[in-house]
């Protein structure tokens, strides 16, 4: 991958070129990790409805994994849905959920495309039977590419991850004394991939929110 590759994908004198030309592209981030937040935020500042935020978040998830994967970034890890979130009015939660299928619906074929294999990382339990379908739609479909990982959490929090993690430890019977780092990380949803060495928050705030609590320890 070389600057003129990136160049190419940009507009000449735009601020996406002025900051490729910043970006040493020979150290770029294994697995980047991206907590979403601040759409509604950014729909009040325009006086619009809070749903717009949300919309043009999906936009952003859209040039993201794209772009990501064209760099050839190994891992991307987006918090789209936390545990917490369920704590909002219904209404906006069946707006989030219903975007959610329209992306999958609607990228689908892009996911194919670029050799993406999309994951779910979070507890698929609390969720409704139709958003389930095209989550594993979409996993099934892309479970044998072999490109960039795109991980998104969904119904999901860090402590309810290592919980989880320790359930399966008893419940497979592990003896304690041979339970290290290594075999725990085996248990969470992540296992297998590298922890994230890139933490991104889109609002800019200075919070981890309960995302990948394990993974980040030195993000």
């Amino acid at each position: 991958m070389s600057l003129d590759d990136v160049l190419e994908w940009v507009d000449e004198g735009s601020s996406e070129a002025l900051l490729a030309r910043q970006v040493d592209l020979s150290r770029l981030p294994v697995h980047i990790a991206v907590i979403m937040d601040g759409n509604g935020r950014w729909a009040a500042e325009r006086n619009l409805p809070r749903v717009e935020g949300h919309r043009a978040g999906i936009d952003s998830v859209r040039s993201s994994v794209e772009l990501s994967a064209r760099l050839g970034v190994e891992v991307l890890t987006l918090y789209a849905f936390s545990v917490e979130n369920w704590k909002r009015p219904p209404a906006e939660v069946a707006v989030l959920m219903g975007l959610l299928k329209r992306y999958l619906r609607l990228e689908l074929a892009t996911l194919l495309k670029n050799n993406i294999r999309f994951r779910v990382i979070g507890s698929q339990r609390e969720l409704d039977s139709d958003v389930c379908s095209e989550l594993d739609q979409a996993q099934d479909r892309t479970a044998s590419n072999t490109g960039m990982v795109f991980n998104i959490a969904l119904n999901y929090g860090g402590r309810a991850e290592i919980v989880s993690a320790a359930r399966r430890a008893l419940e497979t019977g592990v003896d304690p004394s041979e339970l290290d780092e290594a075999r725990f990380a085996g248990l969470l949803y992540t296992a297998g991939q590298p922890d994230p060495d890139l933490l991104i928050r889109t609002s800019g705030e200075m919070r981890v929110s309960n995302f990948l609590l394990w993974q980040i320890a030195y993000s």
